[in-house]
């Protein structure tokens, strides 16, 4: 069961944070800074719990200053970056190294069900709140602590960065154009399946809670990210023995699967089985038995032979034409679309994957939405109870008085 908590309130009364949603009366207090801890948060208030925002008075989180771009007034610049991962929070500002500071962090701590941070090894416990008085305070929490490399091991002191991570996690290894073009990926993807794996670690804490009453701590790192998401390349390593390299927009094990050209532009399709190739092949005029070409193997072997003939056969299309007629054959495709582009889509639209929200310095601003809906059932049928009303990431210290009002309480 969920803390006793009640829906937080602006100072004019209302509502500052989520009060639906499967997480709805559960409170976080979110120590964390930067990306790792705060996708974990901000994932937790998209859940519909009350996800409390503890920063440094000085300048707030590191993300408040990262830019460009920064958006709004000369004299109150907005950084993006923190923008996309602070949603559904309050924020208050607390120096630790104070009495007030410590104090009320007790108090938080001692209200809440859950704690993320993502200090550095020992930190915390220098400014008294280790593991263990966490649990003296309240011992139904559950802490997520998220670091670079593990809590333990030669490598625990070592800061998390995500394209260190992504690096030394073998990642970057897997992607680029090929083995002198090894690249990051786009988007802090070790930061980001850190905060994603902590909160799947705490939300089976929070079961097992029901169970035991106890809280406990969850450990996850950014190596940890990086080695979950290997798939099929960490056992080719394991277990066939081999070291996977960067292979470009095509698939290792599948042909064709990718990037392909065509008249003026690319498309991507994905020819997952004998049966689709055989599709492919009727619909433009290929040979599915040619030599090289028999089966998904000899595809593999033979992928440029593979790549030349696809290729030719689609030079003939514009994407739109091509993407057309590859849905009339069946084959599964579809475009390499920028972000513009994705979010003008309506299908994106229609997934609650694009929402808005009322900033106080911006105004209304459109931002990337949650990735889950959620849906009761019953006799007639589906009822969406999906969480819609959000709000925007907080300013610093924001939400100060009503955070304190409610621990007095």
């Amino acid at each position: 069961m969920a803390s006793d908590t009640a829906a937080p309130t602006s100072p004019e009364g209302a509502a500052a944070a989520p009060a639906a949603g499967p997480l709805a009366g559960y409170t976080v207090v979110d120590l964390s800074r930067a990306l790792a801890g705060p996708h974990a948060g901000q994932i937790f208030g998209d859940l519909g719990a009350r996800v409390i925002k503890v920063e440094n008075p000085a300048a707030g989180d590191d993300t408040r200053s990262w830019g460009p771009p920064f958006v709004g007034p000369e004299d109150d610049r907005q950084a993006t970056y923190f923008l996309s991962c602070n949603r559904n929070k309050e924020s208050i500002a607390l120096d630790l190294k104070s009495p007030d500071g410590r104090e009320t962090l007790e108090a938080l701590i001692a209200r809440a069900d859950v704690l993320v941070e993502n200090f550095r090894g020992g930190v915390l416990d220098r400014l008294g709140f280790s593991t263990q008085r966490c649990l003296e305070l309240n011992p139904r929490l559950v802490i997520l602590s998220i670091t670079g490399f593990g809590h333990d091991g030669p490598d625990a002191q070592r800061a998390g960065y995500d394209q260190i991570a992504q690096g030394e996690g073998g990642l970057m290894s897997l992607t680029g154009s090929g083995p002198d073009d090894m690249q990051r990926v786009g988007v802090p993807i070790a930061d980001l399946l850190g905060g994603i794996h902590g909160v799947l670690g705490v939300l089976a804490a929070l079961l097992e809670r029901e169970r035991t009453g106890r809280g406990k701590v969850v450990r996850t790192s950014l190596l940890a990210g990086m080695i979950g998401i290997h798939a099929f390349q960490g056992t080719r390593a394991t277990v066939a023995g081999e070291t996977p390299a960067p292979g470009g927009n095509h698939h290792p094990s599948i042909s064709p699967y990718g990037l392909f050209a065509c008249r003026g532009g690319a498309v991507q399709i994905s020819v997952g089985n004998e049966r689709l190739w055989q599709k492919l092949c009727a619909a433009f005029g290929l040979d599915p038995a040619a030599e090289g070409m028999a089966d998904n193997a000899a595809r593999v072997a033979n992928r440029a032979a593979v790549t030349r003939a696809v290729e030719d056969a689609f030079s003939a299309y514009t994407a739109d034409e091509l993407i057309a007629k590859l849905a009339e054959a069946g084959i599964p495709s579809g475009v390499v679309a920028n972000l513009q582009e994705v979010y003008a889509s309506e299908q994106v639209a229609s997934q609650g994957l694009k929402i808005t929200v009322d900033h106080p310095v911006l105004g209304a601003i459109d931002l990337p939405g949650p990735p889950l809906r959620f849906f009761d059932v019953g006799a007639d049928g589906e009822v969406e109870t999906t969480l819609t009303e959000h709000s925007a990431p907080p300013l610093l210290n924001a939400d100060a008085d009503t955070v304190r009002a409610w621990l007095e309480a």
